[in-house]
């Protein structure tokens, strides 16, 4: 049995075979009759065959270590850290992961590629399928990408118009509420603040505003958001023509391609776009009482193991970057130091004070490879932008930033651990899409502005993006002068997520329209006049490609 209070997952129809095939020892996994293919997680069609006749197949329990990251940092009850969090390609079937537990092992002996076998865990109801290192001589096959990083291009839809949406649209307003650490304000009065501030940036009034946009949504668990477009409206009373909140968009800053779309299609002339986090705040009142954490189970694949972050994920990519292209902790290191040197001329960063490689490389780990600074600064804070029109953008209070492409193509799985191996998922797709909508190059590119909720979410769009090979970050990154304000790709000129604060995208696009207006100060970028911001990854993200109107 397993220790009391360890996490388990919700049983439904669909998933009961799996969580309770260990009662006799057996793994089992679903089956496509048609074409024999195994299908993980579960689906009522096979993505291969996209036949119906699906069934259960019984499997040996034999895999291959594909992945493997040692936490630290999240305990959970029944689970206190450090434990292994892993990802094992099924013997059978090498295109399923798992993600799951390794036990009855050293974690300093563990090796990418390593035979590893099922041994079940009971617990209530439940038969969790951890795994074991194998006695066998022989691993087996390796996982494998289902499309290789270089070849993401191939699968790109063409255009389906000469004609673009992005040039009859642009970004007319920008605004920012206090950003900090723990503010224990009311989340809606930080967005409202935002609001107010992008509309007097744009020159605008509350009554020429006829469209709302947001992300994620209704709703406001866990410090994510302030209630979205109901929580807004309800608040202001804007009446708008058309809104837009929801979580399965283009990436957190995805509000914003939605709303150029709406523009575009003449529902609405001007978009207020808006994203508000207090996680900070949400944490401190959770220490104090104050909120309760959800009880209960809880759906999907990831949980039961301790698998709670996105660290987590991008922790295994980052091994396998690593392992295959000689990638070093280093390498992620001089985005830390890059992005700390900007925040340190950035007053409204949350974190200013120096950093050191010794600082970086000596910081308490939080999930292996990823140490502290590794990884984004929660705070609280809320962004708005405006999306207008491009006909009446000129007419406003500052120059427009205009917008030449966007990418936004899912081409990969979009389940977290069946995706790419070596880069962040749902990245190389969007990237490749981005530069079959314009004739501008990665060498155009004045200025970047790429999510980085994490390293190694920058690190994958600098090579899905082209400013380096794919497996060059290493030599492209050493010593961090390509990527300094003066350099071949100033990077983050705010201090980006993981200096400025987590504000999921928002705060990217904020300075990149800063720095093709020239507005930078200190941090200005000498001549920006074309920049690319990304926003979002592991979920479906989105690109843009935007220039002064100059």
């Amino acid at each position: 049995m397993s220790a009391p209070g360890r996490p388990l997952p919700l049983i439904t129809q669909d998933n009961e075979f799996f969580w309770t095939s260990g009662a006799d020892g057996t793994l089992r996994l679903q089956e496509c009759r048609a074409c024999a293919s195994l299908l993980h997680p579960p689906a009522p069609v096979c993505r291969y065959c996209r036949s119906r006749d699906i069934g259960v197949r019984a499997v040996s329990g034999k895999a291959t270590l594909a992945g493997f990251t040692v936490n630290h940092r999240f305990s959970l009850p029944g689970m206190p850290a450090p434990y292994v969090v892993a990802q094992v390609a099924i013997a059978e079937d090498p295109r399923v992961r798992l993600t799951t537990n390794i036990v009855e092992a050293d974690p300093e002996r563990l090796q990418l590629g390593q035979p590893v076998e099922v041994v079940f865990e009971h617990a209530d109801d439940v038969w969790l399928p951890l795994f074991k290192p194998s006695a066998a001589a022989d691993a087996g096959a390796p996982p494998v990408d289902e499309i290789a990083p270089e070849r993401f291009g191939d699968y790109v839809r063409p255009m389906v118009t000469a004609e673009k949406f992005e040039d009859k649209v642009a970004l007319t307003g920008i605004g920012m509420s206090p950003i900090g650490r723990r503010l224990m304000q009311p989340p809606l009065s930080l967005t409202v603040q935002a609001c107010e501030a992008a509309i007097a940036d744009a020159g605008l009034t509350f009554d020429d505003i006829d469209g709302l946009s947001t992300y994620p949504g209704a709703g406001n668990v866990g410090g994510f958001g302030e209630g979205g477009v109901t929580a807004l409206e309800a608040a202001l009373g804007i009446r708008p023509t058309w809104h837009n909140g929801g979580i399965e968009t283009f990436g957190p800053g995805g509000s914003v391609i939605a709303a150029m779309l709406a523009v575009a299609g003449g529902l609405a002339r001007h978009v207020l776009c808006f994203r508000t986090l207090w996680e900070a705040s949400h944490n401190e009142l959770m220490k104090q009482g104050k909120i309760t954490p959800s009880m209960g189970r809880m759906a999907g694949w990831q949980f039961p193991f301790g698998a709670t972050s996105a660290a987590h994920t991008l922790a295994m990519n980052a091994q396998r970057h690593f392992h295959r292209y000689g990638t070093t902790r280093e390498t992620l290191g001089w985005i830390a130091l890059n992005q700390r040197a900007n925040a340190e001329l950035n007053p409204t960063a949350v974190y200013r004070s120096p950093l050191t490689m010794e600082d970086y490389l000596g910081a308490r780990p939080i999930t292996t490879p990823f140490g502290l600074y590794d990884c984004d600064v929660p705070c609280d804070g809320a962004i708005a932008v405006i999306v207008s029109a491009v006909d009446a953008a000129r007419d406003l209070a500052k120059p427009p930033v205009l917008v030449e492409a966007v990418g936004t193509q899912i081409i990969e799985r979009i389940d977290w651990d069946q995706s790419t191996l070596t880069h962040e998922p749902q990245v190389l797709g969007q990237a490749a899409h981005l530069w079959t909508r314009t004739s501008l190059r990665p060498t155009d590119v004045d200025v970047a502005e790429l999510y980085d909720g994490f390293t190694m979410n920058c690190l994958s769009w600098i090579e899905a993006l082209g400013f380096c090979g794919i497996g060059e970050a290493k030599d492209f990154l050493d010593g961090g002068k390509n990527i300094a304000r003066d350099g071949q790709l100033p990077l983050n000129t705010h201090g980006g997520q993981l200096s400025h604060g987590r504000t999921h995208g928002m705060g990217l696009i904020h300075e990149a329209v800063t720095q093709l207006r020239g507005e930078a100060g200190d941090r200005q970028v000498t001549d920006a006049r074309v920049g690319v911001v990304s926003s979002g990854g592991l979920t479906p993200s989105g690109v843009l490609l935007l220039r002064s109107d100059a």
